[in-house]
């Protein structure tokens, strides 16, 4: 997928790339900041890079939960962090009209995982020409990704990924089937989720809980079995975070992973 963004750096160092930011956009200033930290660690260590950020959350636990401090405002604030650092962005599109309207301000769409066999959806954020990327459902196998992957390139876009975010095991957890990664990549890039695949849903409270304590785990699994892609959602106090913060990695605790990630990926090339 890198491939087909010209604003990406470090394209040709053949490390994994990196999908990271905030769950969803709080603020101009705290984005600027994310995204500053995460381009200086990246561009030590050679490392693709992609800022992340919802303009919007619309899969919520509970009605009163945090959604978007303003669509509008959210998607100009992606736009000039991807301008400030010249840098491509991400966010997640709900809705068929969403498609047009982010294609404006970011570089790649991302479908949601419970949005995933929506086809008209895929085909309207296909139409748009960006890249796609597909996050695949908890209740799917990694075999019909296949065909989600098609819609895309049978829209005429061959720009898309899929992101395994792991599958629902029991009411409350998700566990990640690594046996996956090397059976997508027959279809696309596959992206590794490492911080969602650590959420444990359907907490009792209406509120995801989460195991970042696993995060490094995770991730260089994913590593080792071929990931092209990371995807790791960071925020400066996640415990103060609006959305997600449960799974999160601290802002400050990034710089290690992704040295000891890059030793990972450096080995096994």
């Amino acid at each position: 997928m890198i491939q087909h963004l010209d604003n990406i750096q470090h394209k040709d160092s053949k490390n994994f790339f990196l999908i990271a930011g905030p769950c969803i956009i709080e603020g101009e200033d705290m984005a600027l900041r994310i995204a500053e930290k995460v381009i200086e660690l990246t561009n030590k260590y050679n490392i693709p890079y992609i800022f992340k950020g919802s303009f919007k959350k619309a899969n919520r636990s509970r009605v009163d939960s945090f959604t978007t401090i303003g669509e509008e405002k959210s998607l100009e604030i992606l736009k000039k962090v991807g301008e400030t650092f010249n840098i491509p962005t991400t966010t997640d599109i709900h809705e068929n009209e969403h498609a047009a309207l982010a294609a404006q301000y970011v570089d790649v769409l991302q479908i949601p995982a419970f949005l995933v066999r929506q086809t008209d959806l895929l085909v309207a954020a296909a139409e748009t020409g960006k890249c796609v990327t597909l996050k695949k459902g908890q209740f799917l196998s990694p075999e019909s990704m296949k065909f989600a992957v098609q819609k895309i390139t049978d829209s005429n876009n061959p720009k898309v990924a899929i992101i395994e975010r792991g599958n629902s095991f029991g009411y409350t957890d998700l566990i990640v089937d690594y046996r996956g990664i090397p059976t997508m990549r027959e279809y696309a890039p596959v992206i590794l989720d490492v911080t969602h695949s650590l959420q444990q849903p359907n907490q009792s409270s209406g509120v995801t809980g989460g195991r970042p304590d696993l995060i490094e785990t995770v991730a260089k699994a994913g590593i080792v079995v071929g990931a092209d892609g990371l995807f790791i959602e960071t925020h400066p106090t996640p415990e103060t975070a609006l959305s997600d913060g449960a799974n999160m990695l601290r802002l400050d605790l990034l710089e290690d992973l992704l040295q000891k990630l890059t030793r990972v990926r450096e080995s096994i090339l």
